[in-house]
């Protein structure tokens, strides 16, 4: 009886790897190819000869005639993530406490309003956004990337649950040692969310730094692109450059694997709570 279990065990096991690697091989491929000699790039499953021409040519600026910013686009997505992130975060707490913690005439609508937003898709409001940033004079600028990402229905809506399953306990004994509402959100609640904070943070930097559509009909200048633009022109006059393309996708995914692992234990104990 203890062997067919184990042997249960171990097909669920091989089962489970068979998956897991179906999964992720795209990911390598695209890795061994962003190494791969010239000549083998998509030709070859698994490709024999490895060199770093693919990230000399990247880090290099491209064909010689046309150089391009790689290096640059690289720390121009970083900057626009971060500040989008940073300020979704920031606008996402407040917005939630507020509506979880603080009782006031209309909250209940409030929160049907955001309810009912997160049923429209963010592209319907992209002409008038860019005609806003245009006219303010952000075109072509960090702040006009940045800004109009500085707030996340979700991230609020994931707020606002689980801050409302905080004991009023906490809130009513920190309002009698004198502590505002300020002090309560920064000192108090957000302190007993790092788990979901790190969900919600993954989860925007990884949306804010995939974004394209945004920030290529925003910029126009070679200084402001994001390497998503960049690597979205490797399709138009850089098609002939595949091992180049695999490597600015291994350049583009680096950061969040980084930030995954460096908060997969949080991420893990957030999701536990989302699934709840």
């Amino acid at each position: 009886m203890a062997g067919t279990k184990k042997k249960g065990l171990w097909f669920r096991y091989l089962i489970a790897v068979v998956f897991l690697l179906v999964m992720i091989f795209p990911y390598i491929y695209m890795v061994l190819n962003s190494f791969a000699d010239w000549d083998q790039v998509d030709r070859k499953l698994i490709p024999t000869h490895y060199t770093l021409k693919s990230y000399q040519w990247l880090l290099g600026g491209g064909e010689a005639v046309i150089p391009r910013p790689w290096i640059h686009a690289f720390f121009n997505s970083f900057i626009v993530s971060a500040g989008s992130t940073f300020l979704m975060m920031v606008t996402a707490v407040m917005v939630a406490y507020a509506l979880a913690k603080i009782p006031f005439k209309g909250r209940n609508t409030i929160n049907n309003i955001i309810l009912f937003q997160m049923f429209f898709p963010a592209i319907i409001l992209l002409i008038p956004t860019f005609l806003v940033i245009q006219k303010v004079g952000m075109y072509d600028s960090y702040w006009g990337m940045i800004l109009p990402k500085a707030l996340s229905l979700w991230a609020i809506f994931m707020y606002t649950n689980f801050f409302k399953a905080i004991p009023e306990t906490f809130i009513e004994a920190a309002k009698l040692d004198g502590a505002s509402n300020l002090q309560i959100m920064f000192k108090i609640v957000l302190p007993m969310s790092k788990s979901i904070t790190t969900v919600i943070f993954l989860f925007l930097f990884m949306e804010r730094w995939t974004e394209l559509l945004w920030d290529m009909i925003v910029t126009k200048s070679d200084n402001m692109l994001t390497l998503n633009v960049l690597l979205s022109q490797m399709f138009g006059p850089y098609g002939g450059y595949p091992g180049p393309m695999y490597a600015a996708s291994v350049l583009l995914t680096m950061p969040i694997i980084i930030i995954f692992l460096a908060f997969a234990k949080k991420f893990q104990e957030g999701m536990q709570f989302t699934l709840k």
